[in-house]
């Protein structure tokens, strides 16, 4: 298997075949940062690649790619800050953590600095293709292992008592969020004014204690409220 071996501002790009989106990896285990470009690069991903922070900086500064991956424990920094860096540097850039940790840490604090997406790296590539293309889409992804023991533990029994209460039409705000809708969207697709989809959205974030939409999302991804929750 050949790679890349140059700096993140050398990208690999498929021969005699359209892009689908450009990408920057930063991640500072050469084997996988490898591999991933490899094989991101012969499923018609543009890759650029970074192992160190000004690396990874340079390279979505100039390349302003549609979606970064960033290991949550890249270089040893604070993932969170990362993230924020690369949203300043390249504000249309979506952001998508990968992460070995076992347990499903950092979910919320990616998410609200400003990352678009999380994923397990167990999950493999076709996960992880679709998770890029969902993110791109506008859509927020939450990929991480059950918890080991039982169905639920204390916090996901938390917020699925609290997602019990929220009525109709906030089920079918949460659904439409998890879609990546905007406000415009989802009071077309409900057929209301944008006036009463924000007095949904704010009902359900109370509700469910979130701070954010991203947020909100995140959780109904994370816990699979909506596969608990009846059909609207």
């Amino acid at each position: 298997m050949s790679s890349d071996k140059q700096s993140g501002s050398q990208a690999q790009v498929p021969d005699d075949r359209a892009i689908a989106l450009t990408v920057v990896i930063g991640d500072d285990h050469q084997v996988f940062l490898d591999a991933l470009s490899v094989v991101l690069g012969q499923r018609n991903f543009a890759v650029s690649v970074a192992r160190t922070l000004p690396e990874i900086m340079d390279a979505v500064a100039c390349r302003r790619p549609d979606v970064c991956l960033i290991d949550r424990n890249f270089c040893h920094h604070d993932c969170p800050g990362v993230i924020r860096q690369v949203i300043v540097a390249s504000p249309g850039t979506k952001i998508l953590v990968l992460s070995a940790d076992p347990l499903a840490e950092g979910v919320l604090e990616a998410l609200r600095a400003g990352a678009s997406g999380y994923l397990h790296k167990t999950r493999g590539i076709t996960a992880l293709t679709e998770a890029i293309s969902r993110i791109q889409r506008g859509e927020v992804v939450v990929d991480v292992p059950k918890a080991a023991g039982s169905r639920r533990n204390a916090p996901q029994d938390g917020v699925h008592r609290l997602a019990g209460y929220l009525t109709t039409r906030e089920r079918q705000c949460l659904r439409l969020l998890v879609d990546g809708l905007d406000t415009a969207q989802m009071a077309a697709r409900l057929d209301v004014s944008p006036a009463t989809v924000r007095t949904h959205v704010q009902s359900m974030l109370t509700k469910l204690g979130a701070h954010s939409r991203l947020e909100a999302a995140s959780l109904a991804v994370r816990y699979r409220l909506l596969e608990d929750m009846p059909a609207a």
